[in-house]
């Protein structure tokens, strides 16, 4: 059987590309940091072309690398302080409130659960005893768990260390060689195909512009909306929090997750009742209805041409793919891969075999 040229192509492409998905997936965790870093300076090489511009000339790409980068880091610095006011001021009260917590739920659940044989005993030292018995009867395999828990534990802190050193020195080398980079991908391309990759490139640029855009808007959007609704229920840290969770939205699902358990364990101790749950199952409730449903797919999927479902698909099969990486690079990857199958739909629309 013989294979036409333009055959042959397809399958070396369709290996290629095949190779390409398998060393990705097998590398995932090493080039996490890589991805991460390259998703940042996508974002901020505009940045630094325009401090460089405005210098005409006369400042070092290396001076305008290092001011945007800085500013970036102090940015992120900023917003993980935003947690700090909240453990300073809930771990003093955690001491406190927590024997009213447990006092309140024993007066409060013991009664009803004792309706059904099931006696709770929540008293601090009888907790305490119980803990101490427990431990003295089960010394070893606790000790084992424990070491095993610290070994697991350890070795995440050390990657997640080693990362956070890492990708700040790759976002460097790429915000300086950023041009040359995309430069030297695009010589792979064949001459005869370079106008199609260059404006494929250029509208997938452009739709990645609307996406950061749209996603800004939702994260100032979804800041303010937590801020004011935590304070309507009169939070007294609902600011920090509220701008936390808005903010930290950049990673879907992540940053919303760590907001509610902060809102729920300040509200706990506040407020020491069930307001705490109604103010977070209202609050965060209708933040991520109106986050998931309505905002995101408008500010963001209409600005890169996503359809609401799309966008909720593209969120949970990168994640499931790639973990955090796919959460934090789901929605540009499918804006790219939408101006893929556009064009793809166009030519077949054109061709002589949509047209018989």
């Amino acid at each position: 059987m013989q294979f036409t040229t333009t055959q042959k192509h397809v399958a070396a492409w369709t290996g290629i590309a095949a190779l390409a998905v398998l060393v990705l997936w097998l590398l995932g965790p090493v080039l996490t940091p890589f991805a991460v870093a390259g998703v940042f300076a996508y974002a901020l090489t505009p940045l630094v072309d325009r401090l460089d511009a405005m210098g005409n000339g006369r400042m070092p790409r290396v001076l305008a690398v290092l001011i945007v980068e800085l500013v970036f880091l102090l940015a992120v610095l900023a917003l993980m302080l935003l947690v700090v006011p909240v453990l300073v001021k809930e771990i003093p009260l955690l001491r406190q409130q927590l024997p009213v917590l447990l006092d309140h739920t024993q007066s409060t659940l013991g009664p009803w659960l004792a309706q059904f044989g099931i006696h709770v005993n929540l008293d601090l030292s009888t907790v305490r005893e119980q803990l101490k018995t427990y431990l003295n009867e089960n010394w070893s395999d606790s000790f084992a768990s424990l070491w095993s828990s610290f070994k697991i534990g350890g070795s995440f802190a050390m990657a997640l260390v080693g990362n956070a050193m890492l990708i700040p020195v790759a976002l460097f080398y790429l915000l300086m060689d950023w041009k040359n980079v995309v430069a030297r991908v695009l010589e792979l391309v064949p001459p005869r195909a370079r106008r199609a990759v260059d404006a494929f490139t250029g509208e997938a640029d452009e739709v990645l512009g609307q996406y950061l855009r749209g996603q800004l808007l939702v994260m100032v959007t979804m800041a303010v909306f937590y801020s004011v609704g935590l304070a309507l229920f009169g939070l007294d840290l609902a600011l920090p929090i509220g701008v936390f969770t808005g903010l930290a939205m950049f990673v879907p699902y992540v940053g919303f997750g760590i907001g509610l358990v902060l809102a729920l364990l300040a509200g706990l101790l506040e407020f020491a009742s069930i307001k705490a749950l109604v103010m977070v199952g209202v609050v965060y409730g209708a933040g991520q209805v109106f986050e998931s449903l309505y905002l995101t797919p408008r500010m963001v999927g209409e600005r890169i041409g996503l359809h609401p479902l799309a966008v909720i698909f593209a969120l949970l099969a990168f994640g499931q793919l790639l973990g955090f990486v796919g959460v934090l690079v789901a929605l540009p990857a499918s804006a790219v891969l939408l101006v893929a199958i556009r064009r793809v739909r166009a030519g077949y629309l054109a061709s002589a075999l949509y047209k018989g």
